[in-house]
């Protein structure tokens, strides 16, 4: 409802002050400019992000003190907390970086944020920046027509630069010829209530214009042109920095629980900050005389001053929230949880997937990889209740005959229901985010995303064998013939044999144990196939099973064995980096028996 009466609102009050003033224009004109050279700004970064950005995010993010670090350079070159929080958000999303050093890169987006004001209040309102603007639009635009990525995002960047500087421009020039008919000054309020007036006169304009950094550009040019009072100028600085939160939100809309988590840090971080702001502002005037008086500025320079001020503030806000990261990381873990977490729906659904990740194609790949771990490690556990077992003892070190022997349950698990609560949604999720991400993709990144569907679909097939396997097992595993009674067994532990390898393959990075593991699941699945082996034949010849029997244990040694190969498929895929020497697997399957002995053996030794 408010978003629909927000469009309307805003387009009459823009109407009204075109209509009250021709000087309004020029201001509307440099705000609409300004953003949208932050949208170009925007955009040729993100041609950056195929990798790169995320190469350093990862390396600037094992500690706190990087975290804050990284964002605010990142801030200072992007000139956009709005699109390191986004970043950070699908980063966190992506199982990329955990909790607190997301929270840690908004913090130093925060503080990365000042540098715009001081780049503005310092260099912007004392030269003719349009001059600069030109050039920089002449050159970006010749770039963005070009067909090399890096030009092109060359030349995003380099336009932004000149629509942000043209738009300062006309702010400039607006403001001065508006004092000239109307005198914005005369409304100023004091006290109090003019500093939460103004506060929240500067959240509404951030929310609207969805950037401090306009909002700030917009409150410093006035000031400069003494439009505003000061003491409004740092209220409205206050709003503008609680108002920026809403970007994150709305970025955190599309993405998981964690990123929703990060976009409240963020919320929380800002109110506080606006909060100790409110409180102490008085004392943080005095000490912004002080330190301004101590580096040079002017006593009149009351924008360079707004500059100050911003900066303090949120060092202050950053010391003051730096010692409680840990119990904030609890605090929104418990109570900004998922759906699936507080009981209201039974569905499991996708962890690591957003739509938020899409625009950075090395950061979605990730997440997919992510995700279709996560959803072998459900189906892991649905497999093992298959085949009557406890998914613990089968991922462990004990010896598999005993395994066997503790059944999970003395009657069959629900298969469908498993698969319809547990798998069926994530996996459609993950198709669906494939399909989306193909669209996005470069060319070198589409083929390794129709592998990733590939082995998904590879890992639904071995549940469905499973579920089909499942009747007859349960019914033989302890029949009175020892016979069939043995064979069945012997399925049951070849499979959580492999299970046990694959659960292995999982957590080393050895390519060299992939590639033996991966062998050693080949030979053991051909070697155990009684079609081939022979083992049925004797059976039957020897009439030890009745035909009957025979019948299911053919039917499911072929469900058996189709649940190895599309197990060994997905691991394949899922296990093998896909740029590694090692990635074409099919080569390197030559390792005999003996060779897989005496490489696990000396492993093992290690």
């Amino acid at each position: 409802m408010i978003k629909n009466l927000l469009l309307p609102l805003i387009l009459a009050l823009l109407a009204y002050g075109f209509w009250i003033s021709p000087d309004f224009k020029g201001i509307a004109a440099g705000i609409a400019i300004f953003l949208f050279g932050m949208l170009f700004l925007e955009e040729g970064f993100k041609k950056f992000s195929g990798g790169v950005l995320e190469n350093i995010l990862q390396r600037s993010t094992d500690k706190l003190y990087k975290s804050v670090g990284f964002g605010v350079i990142a801030t200072t070159i992007m000139q956009s907390s709005s699109l390191v929080s986004v970043l950070s958000i699908s980063f966190l999303g992506a199982g990329l970086i955990g909790l607190a050093e997301g929270i840690g890169i908004i913090f130093g987006a925060n503080l990365g944020t000042t540098t715009g004001a001081w780049l503005v209040a310092g260099f912007g309102l004392k030269v003719d920046i349009a001059a600069y603007a030109m050039p920089m639009l002449v050159f970006g635009i010749v770039f963005i027509f070009q067909k090399s990525k890096t030009l092109k995002g060359l030349g995003y960047i380099l336009a932004g630069l000149g629509f942000l500087f043209l738009g300062i421009h006309y702010m400039k020039e607006g403001f001065e010829a508006f004092k000239e008919n109307i005198d914005l000054a005369s409304l100023s309020v004091g006290g109090l209530k003019g500093l939460l007036l103004f506060a929240l006169v500067g959240i509404v304009a951030t929310v609207v214009m969805q950037s401090s950094h306009a909002t700030l550009v917009l409150i410093i040019t006035a000031l400069a042109a003494g439009q505003i009072s000061y003491d409004n100028a740092l209220a409205l600085a206050i709003g503008a920095n609680v108002g920026t939160t809403i970007t994150a939100i709305i970025g955190a809309m599309s993405s998981n629980i964690e990123g929703k988590r990060l976009a409240g840090a963020h919320l929380i971080f800002n109110l506080v900050t606006g909060i100790i702001a409110i409180a102490f502002i008085h004392q943080l005037m005095i000490a912004v005389e002080y330190l301004s008086a101590f580096v040079g500025i002017q006593s009149d320079d009351y924008a360079l001053k707004l500059a100050v001020f911003h900066t303090i503030f949120n060092t202050i806000g950053i010391v003051v929230m730096l010692p409680f990261i840990d119990n904030l990381v609890k605090f929104l873990e418990r109570y900004v949880v998922s759906k699936e977490q507080s009981g209201e729906v039974s569905i499991a659904r996708a962890h690591y997937l957003s739509d938020a990740v899409l625009e950075f194609p090395t950061t979605a790949l990730s997440a997919l990889y992510q995700e279709s771990r996560a959803l072998y490690e459900k189906s892991f556990e649905i497999i093992s209740y298959g085949l009557n077992l406890k998914p613990k003892r089968v991922d462990s070190l004990a010896d598999l005959d005993e395994v066997l022997k503790e059944e999970y349950s003395t009657t069959a698990v629900d298969m469908d229901l498993l698969y319809n609560t547990e798998v069926k949604g994530i996996y459609g999720e993950i198709l669906d985010f494939a399909t989306k991400a193909q669209g996005n993709f470069p060319a070198e990144h589409i083929e390794e995303v129709h592998k990733i569907k590939l082995a998904n679909r590879a890992l639904v097939e071995a549940l469905k064998d499973t579920k089909h396997l499942q009747k007859n097992m349960q019914r033989y595993k302890n029949h009175k013939n020892g016979y069939i009674k043995s064979e069945y067994n012997k399925i049951r532990k070849n499979i959580a044999e492999l299970l046990r390898d694959i659960n292995t393959l999982m957590k080393t990075g050895e390519e060299d144990v992939i590639i033996v593991l991966l062998s050693k699941a080949r030979i053991h699945a051909q070697k155990n196939d009684i079609l081939s082996n022979g083992v049925l034949d004797d059976l039957i010849r020897n009439r030890l099973i009745t035909n009957e029997m025979a019948t299911s244990l053919m039917n499911d040694s072929t469900y058996a064995y189709n649940i190895s190969k599309n197990l060994i498929e997905m691991a394949e895929i899922l296990c093998i980096p896909q740029k590694s020497d090692s990635s074409n697997i099919d080569n390197q399957m030559i390792i005999n028996e003996d060779d897989i002995k005496e490489l696990l053996e000396t492993k093992e030794q290690k």
